[in-house]
């Protein structure tokens, strides 16, 4: 897939990943559209680029979303809605069995999935029209095995990563020339991560990855060690769930 003069949407493209694809898109000769809760890290963001599109919006919220789609309609369109917005909720205690645990899953599934189901329905349509189109939905090696300290964070992946599949099925019975991309990262050096001391790879180097699988058109992208955890999981699972669960966690948990 060709990305030079193609405008793509990213939603949450303010920091971390987000931030770094924008970075990276641009450099390839793309326009490219961000998005974000926060006006602040959003003016920060348009001072360093001043050639991106920096647009406030909560991908939980309905109203903003329609909002977005009607000033990029504005803005002449896009090419490719890239869901990349994310939340992970920590656990004010460990494990399921809290008070604020459903109110933790409840918002971790509206901006993970829910969100995601909302931006493509709202688009489908304008990328449809357009020669060569994609959606790109950022899923998680967490929607193959769950973490168990992050169980709601991890149910809301897998439901993307259904989701993800079906659509693009769907879309190839009916005839779209849209593309479905899954976007499968590992750990990313992230400000939702920097409290963790496993192994993580750089922005730079997930992003690298992804737009790797966009030209070769892979329909499942995975980066880094999800290639290998993809295999380990499919051959064995008990390991693969292992790696996510050290014993360093049923310790925690059992405090």
């Amino acid at each position: 897939m060709k990305l030079s003069a193609k405008t793509i949407l990213i939603t949450g493209g303010a920091s971390g990943i987000g931030l770094e694809a924008a970075r990276q898109f641009l450099d390839l000769g793309a326009k490219v559209i961000v998005t974000g809760r926060n006006q602040q890290k959003l003016d920060t963001v348009k001072k360093l680029y001043p050639q991106l599109i920096a647009i406030r919006s909560d991908v939980a919220n309905a109203g903003d979303a329609m909002l977005l789609f009607n000033r990029v309609k504005e803005l002449g369109g896009i090419d490719i809605l890239y869901n990349n917005a994310a939340v992970l909720v920590p656990p004010s205690n460990l494990g399921i069995a809290n008070d604020k645990h459903a109110e933790a899953a409840a918002y971790e599934m509206e901006v993970n999935y829910l969100g995601v189901i909302r931006l493509n329905n709202l688009f489908l349509e304008m990328l449809q029209s357009r020669k060569d189109a994609a959606i790109i939905n950022t899923t998680s090696i967490l929607s193959q095995a769950p973490s168990l300290i992050e169980a709601t964070y991890s149910s809301s992946k897998t439901a993307l990563a259904f989701y993800t599949v079906s659509l693009r099925e769907h879309l190839k019975i009916i005839g779209s020339n849209v593309k479905i991309f899954e976007l499968i990262p590992p750990l990313v050096a992230t400000e939702m991560t920097q409290d963790r001391n496993d192994k993580k790879i750089s922005a730079e180097e997930m992003v690298k990855g992804l737009i790797d699988g966009l030209r070769k058109e892979h329909e499942t992208i995975r980066v880094g060690d999800a290639k290998l955890f993809n295999l380990v999981n499919r051959f064995f699972p008990k390991i693969a769930f292992g790696l996510l669960n050290p014993k360093k966690t049923h310790q925690l948990l059992k405090n």
